[in-house]
């Protein structure tokens, strides 16, 4: 069972992060939520529709959202840019560009951090964790209100499958723009190469790749798997998508609209959950019956023990090793 984050403890964090203005500006007025967001899997669309449903039920109108969806204002990186401008009041990036601003964020691209999916859940549902997290960009003009799943990072090859630690060892596999995702790879014994998502399939057909690392989706969505044999559910990242609102705009809302915002985004990523793990559960079966991909799993436990020096490197930096050993107590009996 998925634990939603209460109201009433978001609303307690935010108004403990934000100076708010006098009772009389916080009269309630008919606000419109401009919210754009980059190319994303139907899961993910289908719950920021239903966010701003919600959040005009639960306002009686008064809050409504328009939208600008699948990169229609630009990728990731330029929709948080127009947020901290004012151009937007809302988005949803990966948890993984959100490093590029607070590197607590960071701590959620480590290797193998969560012990299985219901680990996961349970930290992001967790505001002791989470909350300082969220507020860590406030100096920059906007804080987290919430997170979406977008599944787990898996190996994905051609030829042979990736079913020891050493089947890795030299193959050229597509990663991220990350020092975290390079790092990792380096330490698996990966030749990491950093390329445009685009590339990606003409690199694994014309075998200038060994392999990629992705969720399901870019085997059955982007049809990797028309040019790959083997997809091993290995798990090395599971990192969450943030839900992102401008200082500006949490402030302009009424009390009674802020409660209404946040357990509109609540009730968005139960349901989001939920279609997710649907959504992949198809898409497996849509990998090994469509396309011909076998599917592995793994003991993660020797490629958890490569990685290591990460976690050792980590204890160089007080404020993100304390939100790892937050997450790694969650599981604690």
């Amino acid at each position: 069972m998925i634990a939603s984050r209460t109201s009433k403890t978001i609303l307690t964090a935010t108004i403990s992060l934000f100076a708010l203005a006098s009772t009389a500006a916080q009269a309630e007025q008919n606000i419109n939520l401009r919210l754009a967001y980059a190319q994303n899997s139907q899961p993910v669309k289908d719950a920021l529709d239903l966010f701003g449903e919600l959040v005009e039920e639960k306002t009686n109108g008064s809050v409504t959202v328009s939208y600008f969806p699948d990169s229609q204002l630009g990728g990731e990186s330029e929709l948080v840019e127009l947020l901290q401008a004012g151009a937007i009041d809302m988005t949803k990036v990966s948890g993984g560009l959100m490093g590029s601003f607070s590197p607590l964020y960071d701590v959620f691209s480590m290797p193998y951090l969560f012990d299985d999916e219901e680990h996961f859940y349970r930290v992001m549902n967790d505001p002791d964790i989470m909350d300082d997290v969220y507020a860590s960009t406030e100096d920059q003009g906007f804080v987290g209100v919430g997170w979406y799943d977008s599944g787990q990072r898996n190996f994905y090859t051609t030829g042979t499958p990736i079913e020891r630690v050493e089947d890795l060892a030299g193959k050229k596999i597509r990663v991220m723009q990350s020092q975290t995702a390079i790092d990792t790879m380096r330490l698996l014994g990966v030749s990491p190469v950093v390329m445009a998502q685009e590339e990606v399939y003409t690199s694994l057909q014309q075998g200038v790749l060994d392999g990629a690392e992705n969720n399901e989706f870019a085997l059955t969505a982007a049809r990797h798997g028309e040019v790959v044999d083997f997809y091993t559910l290995d798990g090395h990242t599971r990192i969450p998508d943030i839900i992102l609102i401008s200082n500006r705009t949490l402030n302009a809302l009424s009390d009674d609209q802020r409660e209404a915002v946040m357990a509109a985004i609540d009730e968005s990523t139960e349901s989001q959950v939920i279609h997710w793990r649907e959504a992949i559960a198809n898409a497996r079966t849509q990998i090994q019956e469509e396309f011909g991909v076998a599917i592995n799993e793994v003991d993660t436990a020797p490629f958890q023990e490569a990685v290591q020096p990460i976690y050792e490197a980590l204890e160089s930096t007080p404020e993100e090793y304390a939100i790892y050993q937050k997450i790694k107590a969650v599981n604690t009996p």
